[in-house]
């Protein structure tokens, strides 16, 4: 159950305590009176408590609220990448056409250093 109690109540006992007065040793419990003392909720126990309790409920709603910038942030790069995948294609082809385009001029400029060797010798 609870830890605590509210003044002037008992916390309920579990019925493996023992119920006469007598100790039986380092593990028994105390009687309910004493426990009735130490679990008492205090105000200033029940303020920090509550103080806890807003601290939590701030983390959650800021945790929350940065959830959904990264869930947004996510979904704008997402459309970005979907707007940017044609344009992504079609420079991967201009890419490849470039390098065709050098690879004959590189075979062009051979052919013609191989004819200038020829003429000089």
């Amino acid at each position: 159950m609870s830890e605590f109690a509210w003044e002037g109540e008992v916390a309920p006992t579990s019925q493996s305590e023992p119920q006469s007065g007598h100790e039986s040793g380092p593990d028994s419990h105390p009687k309910p009176a004493a426990r009735q003392a130490g679990l008492t909720l205090s105000a200033d126990d029940f303020s920090a408590l509550e103080q806890r309790i807003l601290r939590a409920v701030e983390v959650v709603r800021r945790e929350r609220e940065n959830r959904a910038a990264a869930e947004e942030r996510a979904a704008r790069a997402e459309a970005e990448l979907r707007e940017q995948a044609p344009l992504k294609e079609q420079l991967e082809k201009e890419l490849h056409a470039l390098r065709a385009e050098r690879d004959q001029v590189r075979q062009r400029v051979e052919r013609l250093l191989g004819q200038l060797d020829a003429l000089a010798l």
